[in-house]
């Protein structure tokens, strides 16, 4: 499979002049990606594989409101509500299969719901680079770090262009697709500003991850944990990995963000460890799936 992250060089700036020469080429940070729509192929109708599973996935960079109606309601215990909520909505008292995917803060939120053991139907648990330990080491520095990032964008481009370049994420396809929606447009300003500002929720940060170790082994569904680098482990994951206490994948070559940064790869791996589980009374069959 080709890895999507060995990606060729960005672009140096431009002069002016050159710009013009270029006439009206279209930027490679541009916020629409041309690209045909994907076609999937399945043995079994769409409809079939909803009865069998659903993946829900869940990455919250600050998209959308609480049950509360408060944006800054960012309490661990809300955000688990919120999503037992939606799920209830979705599919009512008759669930699939779930199996739920996070990233992050997403991956605490997944952790928990999953604790809760308020979704009889839940069939296995993928979390994307989200450490207990690491995570709380690096905490002391995280104000520092959001005030040193860039604020204000003149436009979806430029938003798009900084989050690359400044290493946040490697793949500028999904930078395309994936940064638009985490921004939003301050009309005082006429510029585009982040649409989460995590610096004003700190009171909530380590609610969101202490314990999350420990609420990870505890899960009694099939697990798998994707790493960008084994130096994410602290030492209860490392404890709990040589039990075989769940499955764990390390992804390289790739930033945080494993799920932008090779898209193509982190599809295959999540669909690997569906088919390996086998939900369903005879698993989902997806053709051309390469197994575990």
């Amino acid at each position: 499979m080709e890895n999507s992250s060995n990606l060729a060089p960005l672009p140096e700036e431009e002069s002016e002049n050159a710009s013009q020469n270029l006439g009206k080429m279209p930027s490679s940070f541009a916020s629409k990606p041309d690209r045909p729509p994907v076609q999937l192929s399945f043995a079994m109708s769409a409809s079939k594989i909803k009865e069998k599973a659903q993946v829900v996935a869940m990455d919250l960079r600050g998209h959308g409101k609480s049950s509360t109606g408060n944006d800054l309601d960012l309490s661990i215990e809300t955000m688990c509500n919120d999503v037992l909520a939606v799920l209830k909505t979705m599919y009512g008292n008759s669930p699939p299969a779930i199996v739920i995917v996070g990233h992050s803060m997403g991956g605490s939120i997944a952790v928990h719901v999953t604790a809760k053991k308020a979704l009889p139907s839940l069939a296995g648990l993928v979390i994307v680079d989200v450490v207990e330990g690491t995570t709380l080491a690096s905490l002391v520095h995280m104000q520092k770090i959001l005030s040193n990032r860039m604020q204000h964008f003149s436009t979806i481009e430029k938003a798009i262009e900084w989050s690359v370049k400044g290493g946040t994420l490697r793949n500028i396809e999904s930078a395309r697709v994936s940064i638009p929606s985490t921004l939003t447009y301050d009309d005082s300003r006429k510029c585009y500003t982040h649409r989460a500002r995590l610096e004003e929720t700190e009171q909530y940060w380590r609610g969101w991850y202490e314990g999350l170790s420990e609420r990870f082994l505890s899960s009694s569904v099939p697990k798998l944990l994707l790493l960008a680098g084994t130096d994410r482990l602290d030492r209860t994951l490392t404890i709990g990995q040589m039990q075989g206490k769940f499955q764990m994948v390390v992804v390289r070559h790739t930033g945080h963000a494993i799920q932008e940064d090779v898209p193509d790869e982190f599809a295959t791996l999540v669909l690997n460890f569906i088919s390996h589980i086998r939900i369903g009374p005879h698993g989902v069959e997806i053709p051309g799936l390469r197994r575990p």
